[in-house]
């Protein structure tokens, strides 16, 4: 049988479900197999009915969808494999919405999923955790975990050094209550001087609505992966107080680029890290963190140890090959499937 071929229509939202659509037709592409990204704006998510559904390529054998895509954009013919990076309808993530955004969540993001859900011939989860929550939500039992790989080749360690000082945490990610920024600053008011804290993303808004101190700095962001990879590689641990994540790529990025993690103990992250290569402290708790930082600053055996033991963790459980093969034996089984009713 010939090797499947797939078609991605997809949402360029500026989100890691972009990234994770990217790296995965880049690497089915590099293993010969034939994948193609149809990419809608983004209005498409919110209006869909602007914007003219594509038709599969003629080619294509097989179609590969986030669940917050529109089902006009998934026309029949073809086999449906739908992927579910985070449940936003998890209890969990109710105190860091806004009522508008529970309201779009609701009335809106729900009856896609639902209707994708009902749509698709296989549905994939980045967790347990996720999986979990498709399952609770949506009573879609049928759910493989595939969690999110990253190519070691790329996110890895850089030269051995000692620790900078003063001590440098860095932050990846969305400003927002959800990933915990609001308790970054009582946390590097209680660290000193001793202790700075190197930010991504472009928060110049932030800056002006919210007072922070001195040993916060703002890198803008990062705009190629390899930029990316020389922010981990010249940090000491990735400060990462996020409350709720769906898999957790940051902290799977930086474990993978030798950086000691100081995340939470909750939803996705325990999947990703270990006690090995994390210290994980209690969501909200300010005092988890600062201790947890002042540990890896003290104690430099330690921090060599974790800075070991984080490339080995990712390279034994998290490659992006293996992510790549589930994928391919998904693929594979549902043409044949839809091969052997046709032929009925």
């Amino acid at each position: 049988m010939n090797t499947p071929r797939v078609w991605f229509p997809a949402i360029r939202a500026g989100s890691g479900a972009d990234v994770f659509t990217q790296r995965l037709a880049d690497a089915l592409n590099a293993q010969g197999v034939r994948a193609e990204i149809t990419w809608l704006p983004h209005r498409a998510e919110y209006a869909p009915w602007s914007v003219p559904a594509p038709k599969p390529p003629e080619w294509a054998d097989v179609v590969h969808v986030n669940t917050w895509l529109h089902p006009r954009f998934i026309l029949p013919r073809l086999p449906v494999v739908a992927t579910m990076h985070h449940v936003v309808h998890d209890p969990a993530f109710a105190p860091y919405r806004t009522r508008a955004q529970a309201l779009y969540h609701r009335f809106w993001i729900k009856r896609i999923e639902t209707s994708v859900l009902r749509r698709a011939d296989a549905v994939t989860a980045v967790s347990q955790y996720t999986a979990g929550q498709v399952r609770a939500v949506f009573a879609r039992e049928d759910v493989t975990v595939i969690p999110n790989g990253i190519d070691t080749d790329i996110f890895h360690p850089g030269p051995a050094r000692p620790p900078h000082k003063p001590f440098r945490l860095l932050f990846v990610g969305n400003w927002s209550q959800r990933k915990g920024t609001d308790v970054l600053a009582p946390i590097m008011r209680s660290l000193g001087s001793n202790y700075e804290l190197w930010v991504t993303n472009g928060l110049r808004d932030w800056r002006n609505k919210t007072p922070l101190p001195p040993n916060i700095r703002f890198l803008g962001r990062v705009p190629t992966t390899e930029a990316l990879v020389r922010v981990y590689q010249d940090a000491d641990a990735l400060l990462f107080p996020s409350r709720l994540e769906g898999f957790g790529l940051v902290a799977l990025e930086a474990q993978a680029c030798g950086l000691p993690v100081i995340s939470t103990n909750t939803t996705a992250l325990p999947e990703v890290l270990s006690e090995r290569t994390a210290l994980l402290c209690a969501p909200n708790c300010v005092s988890n963190f600062v201790e947890a930082c002042s540990v890896l600053r003290d104690n430099v055996a330690l921090w060599r140890q974790i800075r070991t033991a984080g490339p080995e963790r990712a390279q034994r459980h998290f490659t992006f090959a293996s992510t790549v093969r589930d994928y391919q034996e998904i693929y594979a089984a549902l043409v044949l499937s839809y091969a052997s009713a046709a032929a009925l």
